[in-house]
């Protein structure tokens, strides 16, 4: 599937770059095959690699400003109530402090301003004397150096009256309620309960999902300042524009006046895509006070209080199907928690509606009000712990059914939309059950459970089968075809680790018909114009969209044009055209485990994926992002687990001592390859890589554990304590 080597093929007269022969060519219409041109599917080291290994890249906290103040970050003590009293006198005597801001002298904010899913009460900071959820900030400590504002914060003496709290969630919680349909209705196909009556065997079982957290490398910063009426910060996040768009809404602002830059980004996974940071909103606070530039930078342990998280969820799902392995229904209600202070969707039953054919299909989305901070996206939202469910659930089906999981499967592949009723674009998910399949050896297994043996440990291995939703959002670039041969491409893009910088150039050298070496590239700069953030699996597809629609528009110009020569290009209108299609990438993952049930103790020694993400820019990032994604998986499944005490509903567990990762022991030998798939709806013909490695590992492991020991775990993560036995084998 990766493209061949062949050389770049010359482009248009009347630039330096390139060749006589073919002006006003454009490039081929979206949906097309056209022959790769070799930088496209060439694996090739990140552009910015030496940089980063040597030092010399310059991340959000490292940014050389001129006459810089520190802000420190003070939060809430208790989980819910009123701030009764800030005493700010000893604080203020400390050397090198400048002031504190609280919610008696902050800037106001516009209390309408949020996210996609509307007003977003997380972002409005300081602004009432109201403690909704623990960890809250409730003032900033502004002083010369980032010592003396922490030890001026640590002297601030807070009173509080305290109020009762609720972060009990679960499914039958009294205030759940129906979530929103942002992405879409509930699904209602047949009559799910009279096929369950009449199925043969009838799965009907919960799972439960812990809050995760994003817990990049690169903590929370952000620095701002004012350049006469225009706002400029450098901010740690997964999409510039967006940012400066909420930032523009949130301050008051005409989006003309916020310029926000996000030159490299140590990781997001989610939690720097939700709108504005705590750490930017005070720094602007902070800046528009004292005037002068302020860098807020949030401690791990303020990252975990005051970023958001993946929410818990509680899940039933209910599978009927016939004795030959055909479904008849499949029932979905997810429950997720929500904070009162805004709403968000957490899509559990994405793969529900999508994944198998049966002949009923009924989902439920449930939003649940605590108090908690407003959780948001974490990688593969909702599409993750849904997997875990859906994917156990068909594991559990199989079990029951004698079965060979893989086969129950392949025995319910839909030929369009189960729910939808939409045709594919492209659907590989056979192809990379059965490829996975040969190359772990799937067909030597005994599917009994309990029945492989070393020593004291169990041997199990599992499977499970995926999707995540395909496309691309407007975006917009421009490309200056420069008088000394090279050209520019600007576009707002964001790199927060995973490459997008050398995938793009691949995409933009392709597209021109030139050398790589032939493109500058311009990113994460919100003044470069509109375009989608780092999330969603959408970000390289609607970067490279445009990035290709200008060059084709670019090159049709070039014939005798006067240099330099610019030209834009807004995917607005061409997504709008796009037919109506069920748009999806796939995976499946298989595993094996060790288990000691004398101690508790789950390894993952084998990790294989099988991936169809359309056409892959670049083998080497791509499988990198893969593997990455497993191992997120992996660390969903064995480890992370956001804890509150129920007695103070605080996180007990809010820092890297108390909230466990996978470290390099727990990662075993990982495989990730791609079986041959193009996106006939994308001009290049590709489709998100960064969040379908995650989705179904879970679920593998799970299921693995499962054969290991014949216990099923329905909760994650799987803990020691949970799969201990009082009486392991001899």
């Amino acid at each position: 599937m990766n493209a061949s080597s062949t050389s770049p093929s010359p482009a248009p007269a009347g630039h330096p770059a390139i060749g006589p022969s073919t002006a006003g060519t454009s490039a081929p219409l979206a949906g097309t095959r056209e022959r790769p041109l070799g930088a496209v599917g060439t694996a090739r080291p990140r552009i910015e690699g030496p940089a980063k290994v040597t030092g010399a890249v310059r991340y959000a906290a490292d940014e050389p400003t001129g006459d810089l103040a520190h802000g420190w970050v003070v939060t809430s003590a208790v989980t819910r109530g009123l701030i009764r009293d800030i005493d700010t006198s000893a604080a203020l005597a400390m050397p090198g402090v400048l002031g504190v801001i609280d919610h008696r002298n902050a800037p106001r904010l516009n209390l309408d301003a949020g996210s996609f899913f509307g007003p977003d009460g997380g972002m409005h900071l300081l602004q009432s004397d109201e403690i909704p959820h623990s960890g809250r900030p409730i003032a900033l400590v502004v002083a010369e150096t980032a010592e003396q504002a922490r030890s001026a914060a640590m002297a601030l003496r807070v009173t509080y009256d305290e109020e009762p709290y609720d972060v009990n969630f679960s499914l039958e919680h009294p205030a759940a309620r129906p979530a929103t349909s942002f992405f879409g209705e509930d699904a209602t196909v047949g009559d799910v309960d009279m096929e369950l009556a009449a199925s043969a065997v009838v799965v009907d079982e919960r799972y439960v999902t812990p809050e995760a957290h994003g817990a990049a490398m690169e903590p929370h910063s952000a620095t701002a300042w004012w350049e006469g009426e225009r706002l400029q910060v450098v901010d740690s996040n997964q999409g510039p524009f967006l940012v400066a768009i909420t930032a523009a809404t949130l301050f008051y602002l005409d989006p003309k006046q916020v310029r926000v830059r996000s030159p490299h980004v140590g990781g997001g996974f989610g939690s720097k895509s939700g709108g504005c940071g705590p750490q930017l909103i005070l720094a602007v606070m902070a800046t528009t006070v004292f005037d002068r530039p302020v860098r807020v930078t949030l401690t791990r342990s303020q990252v975990f209080q005051t970023v958001s998280m993946r929410p818990a969820t509680d899940q039933r799902v209910r599978i009927g199907v016939d004795a030959d392995g055909r479904l008849r229904a499949i029932g979905h209600t997810a429950a997720f928690e929500v904070s009162k202070l805004a709403d968000y969707l957490e899509n559990c039953t994405e793969l529900s509606n999508t994944l198998y054919a049966a002949r009923a299909i009924r989902t439920r989305r449930i939003a649940v009000p605590v108090d908690i901070l407003p959780p948001y996206s974490v990688r593969g939202p909702g599409a993750t712990p849904g997997s875990f469910a859906l994917e156990s659930a068909m594991d559990e089906v199989a079990e029951r059914l004698d079965m060979d999981p893989l086969e129950l499967r392949l025995r319910n592949e839909p030929s369009v939309g189960p729910v939808s009723g939409l045709p594919f674009s492209r659907r590989n998910l056979v192809a990379c059950l059965r490829e996975g399949a040969r190359r772990f050896g799937w067909a030597t297994r005994d599917r009994h459970p309990r029945t492989r043996r070393e020593g004291c440990l169990l041997v199990g291995t599992g499977m499970a089968a995926t999707s995540f939703g395909a496309g691309a959002l407007p975006s917009t670039a421009s490309i200056t075809a420069e008088a000394d041969g090279d050209f520019t491409v600007a576009i707002g893009a964001s790199d927060i680790g995973t490459g997008a910088r050398t995938a793009l150039t691949a995409v933009a050298a392709e597209a021109l018909r030139v050398n790589p070496e032939k493109i500058r590239l311009l990113i994460a700069d919100s003044d470069l114009g509109p375009a989608w953030g780092a999330g969603g699996s959408r970000g390289t597809t609607s970067w490279s969209w445009a990035i290709t629609e200008a060059a084709a528009k670019l090159r049709s110009q070039l014939g005798g044009a006067t240099l330099p020569l610019t030209v834009s290009f807004d995917t607005t209108e061409s997504l709008g055209e796009l037919p109506l299609m069920e748009r999806h990438s796939y995976s499946a993952v298989f595993c094996e485990v060790t288990v000691d049930p004398a101690t508790g103790e789950v390894r993952v020694r084998r990790l294989l994926g099988m991936f169809a993400v359309g056409r892959v820019i670049n083998p080497l990032l791509a499988r990198s992002q893969l593997v990455g994604g497993m191992i997120m998986g992996l660390s969903m499944a064995l480890h992370e687990d956001g804890v509150r005490d129920p007695a103070t509903g605080r996180h007990v567990n809010g820092d890297f001592a108390g909230y466990h990762i996978a470290a390099h022991a727990d990662v075993p030998d990982i495989e990730a390859d791609f079986v041959p798939d193009y996106e006939p709806g994308d001009p290049s013909g590709i489709k998100g890589v960064g969040e379908i490695g995650t989705v179904g590992t879970a679920a593998a492991i799970a299921n693995a554990v499962w054969h290991a020991t014949g216990s099923r775990q329905r909760t994650l993560p799987i803990r020691p304590d949970r799969v201990l036995e009082e009486r392991p084998p001899s």
